[in-house]
């Protein structure tokens, strides 16, 4: 009797000090109820939850301003749907590395209701978007219309940028907002060079902030986006000893005269010139020397991501798919859902300082640990597949990705209409000394 009383008691205390812990926050009471939970795959990136998909308002668009351009023999202007939806042309060479907006453009037509893991979905009545999209191919306008700045053919360009900002200024949507809580991809850096400071408000698709001043794009309002590779993906990078079987150090192949903080890259090559593990090689992007740099990237170690005219560039994207692990050399850069990915687990940086440093960055790669490289390795592995754009588009692909950092971008935009709406002074914050 006495010893089920003494039981009784301790378990009673027991409880109550379980009880306790869970108030005050030192027990986690999923351990003792959920134990059994599943753990993440090694190497997976703990993404953000996501919630419902977002509610999309795209603008039917005549074809002259989106896919009309990938086939310009064409007379059909009627607007694309998900059955006329053409496949992006292979033989595209670097025009690919800024298509972007067909891939987003391509996730609304595709048919479905969000349960296939998109994080966007298309709706025909804009009373219920969160957003609205603007299928203006304006970096494919500015790669297709004329073949430099000053080229008459550029005045298509032109006049394209005028009559969709024509089409926006009559939309009430637009008005309502300033355009606001309108997503207009612009991944070349003279996308919509005409008439850009008119699209201002607007969350913008951009690779980086090279070209514009922070009034025009920054962090606060626009995403950034990984550019779309151009070399082919490694899916059947399963070597049991990889870093053997990458017999260079580090690789890098492209032009070496660039504008801006691209300087860098002539530097580059005499600083790294003479070593027998490092290729450096000047080239332009034909078809046979994407397939020879895809070739060698994936027999490397590392692959050198200097700066270009803007401080990034597709050869960072192509490295992330090769599982070549990027050493990046660029003081200005920003990175693609930089709030989900760590990219310090998979890449290293070095500033202009340290890499111009004769013989620093060589040795650095050459002293880097064996372990901490294949975990690097395993864990571009894991990652990759967010930086693929697909049509349809799949689970946490580089499409999906970025609708989800529109929609983090929303909340303020919101803000921002709302208090526009009822402010008499708008800018009163400004004025005060």
């Amino acid at each position: 009797m006495y010893g089920k009383a003494a039981f009784a008691l301790v378990f009673a205390i027991l409880i109550l000090l379980i009880t306790y812990s869970i108030f005050i926050g030192t027990v986690d009471i999923r351990s003792y109820f959920l134990p059994l939970l599943p753990s993440p795959p090694p190497g997976a990136q703990p993404l953000c939850a996501t919630g419902p998909p977002l509610k999309v308002y795209m603008y039917d668009l005549p074809r002259r301003f989106n896919v009309g351009m990938l086939n310009r023999k064409s007379t059909e202007q009627a607007p694309v749907t998900a059955r006329t939806w053409p496949t992006w042309p292979r033989n595209s060479g670097l025009k690919r590395q800024h298509s972007v907006e067909y891939w987003m453009m391509g996730s609304l037509l595709f048919d479905g209701d969000g349960g296939d893991g998109r994080a966007a979905v298309r709706v025909s009545d804009p009373e219920l978007a969160d957003a609205f999209f603007v299928p203006f191919f304006s970096s494919l306008s500015f790669n297709t219309h004329g073949h430099h700045m000053t080229d008459p053919a550029t005045e298509i360009d032109h006049q394209l940028q005028i009559d969709v900002l024509k089409i926006l200024g009559e939309s009430k949507y637009w008005q309502r907002s300033g355009g606001r809580d309108h997503v207009i991809p612009l991944t070349h850096p003279n996308a919509f060079r005409f008439l850009r400071p008119q699209i201002n408000a607007s969350i913008q698709i951009v690779v980086d902030f090279g070209r514009y001043p922070h009034v025009m794009s920054n962090l606060s309002k626009d995403v950034v986006s990984p550019y779309v590779h151009v070399v082919d993906s490694f899916t059947d990078d399963n070597h049991s000893n990889p870093y053997e079987s990458r017999a260079t150090l580090l690789f890098f192949q492209g032009r070496t005269f660039r504008k801006d903080e691209g300087i860098v890259r002539v530097k580059l090559a005499k600083i790294l010139a003479g070593y027998d593990d490092v290729h450096y090689e000047r080239s332009v992007a034909t078809g046979d020397n994407i397939k020879a740099s895809s070739q060698r990237m994936r027999s490397s170690k590392f692959c050198l991501h200097p700066a270009g005219d803007t401080p990034s560039s597709c050869r960072l994207f192509d490295a992330i798919v090769s599982h070549c692990v990027p050493v990046i050399v660029s003081d200005e850069i920003e990175l693609p859902f930089e709030d989900e990915i760590d990219y310090t687990k998979f890449s290293l940086f070095f500033s202009f300082k340290e890499a111009l440093e004769p013989g620093y960055m060589v040795d650095q790669l050459r002293k880097f640990p064996k372990d901490r490289w294949i975990e690097m390795w395993r864990q571009l592995n894991a990652i990759s597949h967010h930086f693929e754009f697909h049509y349809p588009p799949e689970k946490e692909d580089a499409v999906n990705m970025l609708w989800r950092q529109v929609k983090h971008k929303l909340p303020a935009v919101k803000l921002a209409v709302h208090r526009n709406r009822r402010l008499k002074i708008p800018d009163w914050w400004r004025r005060r000394k």
